[in-house]
């Protein structure tokens, strides 16, 4: 009756296993391009050889090939963001001020959020939204709490791209965990 027992415990482990490695088959073969915090292989590898075109008559507007669907798209060029809907419609587009450490172009997701940190220039920051880090330089967007109350520690490599505290609300409700950063020049 112990083999027995033995028998089944191993059948039934064994089924486990090949069950969950179907399922992280399946899930790895749907995650979205740059989960992981990194430029996918397959984003956009136009994205990172030219600029994305641009509307030379209205230049806040949303760069073609920025992708599709719900996402921010940071230009590094440009020094601007735009909050994108599920439907493609721009939420709101407002200019930053990058830090010393630029993202490399390509597709990312939202990995970790901090509602209120000190920033690695010594300035204390809110609505922190990370997305990647570039030699061990965490990017992501914050709000200066109060810009003027200090000076910036310019010898040390940030990744922190600031924007103005309204922008950093508006970019706090909508760059929730897991959505997608796409990079461009």
């Amino acid at each position: 009756m112990a083999g027995t027992s033995a028998g089944i415990v191993a059948g039934l482990t064994a089924a486990a296993v090949g069950t969950v490695g179907l399922l992280a088959y399946q899930a790895s073969a749907t995650v979205p391009a740059g989960l992981a915090g990194r430029p996918s292989s397959t984003s956009s590898p136009a994205l990172a050889a030219t600029k994305a075109p641009r509307d030379t008559k209205h230049p806040t507007a949303l760069p073609g090939g920025s992708g599709t669907g719900e996402r921010v798209v940071y230009s590094v060029d440009d020094d601007r963001v735009w909050l994108v809907a599920e439907n493609g419609k721009v939420r709101r587009t407002f200019k930053v001020t990058p830090g010393s450490v630029d993202p490399l172009p390509g597709s990312y997701a939202v990995m970790s959020r901090s509602r209120a940190v000190t920033g690695t220039d010594g300035i204390p920051v809110e609505h922190v939204v990370r997305f990647t880090s570039v030699d061990d330089v965490v990017i992501g967007f914050s709000a200066a709490v109060d810009p003027s109350a200090a000076d910036p520690d310019t010898t040390v490599k940030t990744g922190g791209i600031r924007e103005r505290r309204a922008d950093g609300n508006e970019m706090w409700k909508f760059a929730t965990i897991g959505v997608r950063v796409v990079v461009i020049r």
